[in-house]
């Protein structure tokens, strides 16, 4: 079982506690919905929705579905939409992404999924897809990969060994699920995409800005923060990586505070050594940037 998925996991912290996305990226996947000029915006859905997060933002449409396969999940992004006055007729789904069986065929304009999309199994799910969206609707999958530091590229390689390394008492390599973290990681371009017969436009749009120099036709980040240390903490603390560590070593906990602290504070103090290697003083705030890949296609 996923750790989001666990009754234990903190989903309130995960509504938080995790990095939004900004409204210049919705305007850009609207932009491609309605690029066919015969689009429709009754009915959206959002995958694997998690606490709510990218459904509230979806009022364009006139109905939006969460589904999600995680009762806990389900349970906060229902306290998210109470708390709001949204425009649009909100309902929820529970059920993989793999299985849409609560929907007609054609009966979906657009589908969303946002930091979800590395779990799906997509041989099952581009047939699910292309069976419930109507001709001319699209979809639109996403995720952000490590953060990086714009100001302190140095401390790129401190980011990546405590995400990708095999220390196990100081990095998170071993605590992903796989091959999830890996397609996320990579922006999936490890994904193969649907079939030709039923989608058009296939695209792989990647605003990953200057940070990975392989990648040749990346766009400038969209997604980014001025994040204060206390909030780096506590988005390190909504990993799934981060709480299957904890479940597999327990006594980490007692030692926040204590110390060089727990992983979380001992990875920030190796954060705040980088910064001062370079020759300056961490301030209050870091600013951060998450590259975002998107998989975007058109059904026909």
């Amino acid at each position: 079982m996923a750790s989001f998925a666990k009754p234990s996991f903190p989903t309130s912290n995960y509504a938080s506690d995790r990095p939004t996305y900004p409204q210049e990226l919705y305007q850009f996947l609207y932009n491609f919905h309605k690029k066919s000029g015969k689009a429709g915006w009754d009915r959206a859905i959002d995958l694997g929705c998690g606490t709510g997060q990218v459904l509230t933002e979806l009022t364009p449409f006139k109905q939006v579905y969460g589904v999600d396969a995680s009762d806990v999940m389900l349970a906060e992004a229902k306290k998210t939409v109470e708390k709001l006055s949204l425009p649009q007729q909100v309902r929820f789904v529970k059920s993989t992404a793999e299985n849409l069986s609560y929907f007609k065929d054609s009966s979906v304009d657009m589908i969303f999924s946002g930091q979800a999309a590395h779990w799906f199994n997509y041989d099952e799910l581009w047939k699910e897809l292309a069976r419930v969206l109507k001709p001319n609707g699209s979809f639109a999958l996403w995720g952000y990969s490590e953060f990086r530091s714009p100001k302190y590229p140095s401390l790129t390689p401190i980011v990546v060994e405590y995400m990708l390394g095999t220390d196990p008492e100081n990095t998170l390599g071993q605590y992903w699920q796989q091959p999830g973290r890996r397609i996320l990681d990579n922006h999936f371009l490890d994904v193969p995409p649907p079939s030709e017969k039923d989608f058009a436009d296939w695209q792989l749009v990647k605003f990953t800005g200057p940070h990975y120099p392989n990648i040749t036709d990346s766009k400038p980040v969209i997604m980014k923060k001025r994040i204060s240390w206390k909030g780096l903490d506590a988005y390190c603390r909504t990993m799934s990586g981060y709480h299957t560590y904890q479940e597999q070593n327990p006594l980490d906990a007692t030692r926040q505070h204590i110390g060089d602290g727990d992983i979380i504070q001992r990875f920030i103090k190796r954060l705040k050594d980088g910064i001062r290697a370079v020759g300056d003083e961490p301030g209050e705030y870091l600013d951060i940037d998450w590259p975002v890949a998107i998989m975007m296609a058109r059904r026909k």
